[in-house]
């Protein structure tokens, strides 16, 4: 007999039921929980739980030591930053400060030649000692056209009588090629002080145009009190360096302007003066030389007699011409003969004149003559001789500084050197010596009594002329100058109908 077999039943344990049941719960999990929400629920507590255990894994996986440094690029200079920057898009978002464009690529392509400017309007400067055409020619005006034109403008005004410095505002015009210079279209400068010139081109023709400039010659006149120093007063006045200059060597050929002059008196000079419309002043020459010493007046003008400029009294008596004028302005320290020599101490004859005077002080040419020599003399330091007619010379000694040079023409009054110590001396002075036929004599035993006197007619223009000079009033040239701007201006006004 068997026994019975007992099987379990086929629907106790199905295992495609329970991976179905696994699938469907792992659909259901949420892994990525929001931790911001549902705080203290399971969910959140499974999502701390996985998020700790991410957080864990990352710092058990991290490796054991840093990471090796590598090479890396040298920082850029500022200079090479700007490069860089300007090549990079950056300059646009920086509204492209750096003033330079992007670097060009492979679009772009290169011009076959380069577009010709219709006109060129440029500007040049005529040099000292330089040529007009020459100026032109450096501008880019063709050799021919320049040459033209210098001629056309010569035709005007004296070439030489443009002054350096002078600038031109030039047009050039188109060209039919580059090989070629370019032609002048327009030429605009001004030529004199009272003239502007322009060069045009008409019709393909050019044309010089004349442009007369409105000038007021009223002279300026200046007036005041002496004071502490008449150079001082008459520069304070308004008087030009030069002019004061010019009025103190004047009157020192009739009188001594450290000695004469007091600070009570009053000077009065007539200076050149001119204003062009355009506002330009030119100052001139000094015209009359006036002094009121109380009861005695000098009243002295320019005037030209007998081909020279010299200066003329008011009665029509010029400068005594020939006589051997004061060299210097100071006192005499020593005479002509035998003396004891101040430094070598014994008795020698001394062959000048010594004049004290302020170390610096100007020195002037006795008389008309020629440079013979100038330079250093032994002991008459820096020394110079001059020439003169009649077998007649002249010698200054001991100068700090000499103003001529050899074979150069002075004038009477004219400034030679300035009084020093150079040589044997024992203190700023002039030695002062005249020679005949070659022989030192005494200075003061020179004279001569020749005098320019004015007479007839060219005495009546020359009182005519000096009267209108004293007809100026002080202050008139200004008058004159707002008066002439203000004109300017109202012509400068439109009209009304």
């Amino acid at each position: 007999m068997g026994a019975a077999l007992t099987t379990a039943p086929l629907g106790s344990f199905d295992p495609s039921t329970t991976l179905d049941r696994l699938k469907a719960g792992a659909a259901d999990l949420d892994l990525v929980v929001d931790l911001g929400a549902r705080i203290g629920s399971r969910e959140w507590l499974r999502g701390l739980v996985t998020c700790t255990a991410l957080c864990a894994a990352a710092i058990a996986f991290a490796p054991g030591m840093p990471p090796l440094p590598g090479a890396t690029d040298a920082p850029l200079t500022p200079a090479h930053w700007e490069e860089a920057r300007a090549l990079a898009i950056s300059p646009l978002a920086y509204g492209a400060d750096t003033g330079r464009r992007m670097a060009a690529t492979d679009a772009v392509e290169p011009l076959v030649d380069t577009p010709e400017r219709p006109s060129i309007d440029l500007t040049a400067t005529l040099g000292q000692g330089d040529g007009f055409a020459r100026v032109l020619e450096r501008a880019g005006v063709a050799q021919a056209q320049a040459r033209e034109i210098a001629s056309m403008v010569g035709g005007s005004v004296s070439l030489d009588d443009i002054k350096p410095g002078t600038r031109m505002n030039i047009t050039l015009g188109r060209r039919a090629s580059k090989s070629q210079a370019r032609p002048l279209d327009a030429l605009a400068f001004r030529a004199k002080f009272d003239l502007n010139l322009a060069v045009e081109r008409v019709d393909g023709r050019l044309v010089l145009r004349r442009m007369p400039i409105a000038v007021d010659d009223t002279p300026l006149r200046i007036q005041g009190v002496v004071g502490s120093s008449l150079y001082r007063a008459a520069r304070a006045a308004g008087a030009p360096a030069k002019a004061v200059e010019a009025y103190l060597r004047a009157l020192s050929q009739h009188l001594s302007v450290g000695r004469d002059i007091g600070s009570a008196d009053r000077f009065d000079l007539i200076v050149e003066h001119r204003r062009a419309e355009t506002g330009d002043v030119e100052v001139g020459a000094l015209l009359y030389a006036g002094l009121d010493r109380g009861t005695r007046k000098t009243r002295l003008l320019k005037w030209t007699s007998g081909g020279r400029e010299q200066w003329f009294e008011a009665s029509g008596v010029g400068e005594t011409r020939g006589v051997m004028r004061m060299p210097v302005v100071g006192r005499m320290t020593s005479g002509f003969g035998m003396r004891r020599h101040p430094l070598l101490g014994y008795s020698r004859f001394h062959k000048g004149i010594d004049y004290g005077a302020a170390y610096g002080s100007p020195i002037v040419a006795a008389t008309d003559g020629v440079v013979a020599f100038a330079g250093w003399h032994g002991g008459h330091g820096n020394f110079v001789k001059l020439n003169h007619a009649g077998g007649l010379g002249t010698g200054y000694g001991h100068m700090s500084r000499i103003a001529v040079r050899p074979g150069e023409r002075v004038t009477q009054g004219e400034i030679i050197g300035y009084v020093g110590s150079t040589g044997l001396s024992t203190g700023p002075h002039l030695h002062y010596e005249v020679y005949r036929g070659g022989a030192a004599i005494d200075p003061r035993s020179v004279k001569f009594t020749t005098t320019a006197q004015l007479a007839g007619a060219e005495l009546a223009r020359f009182r005519a002329r000096l009267g209108r000079l004293l007809a100026v009033r002080p202050g008139a040239a200004a008058a004159a100058e707002t008066r002439t701007a203000e004109a300017k201006r109202g012509g400068d006004k439109p009209k009304s109908g």
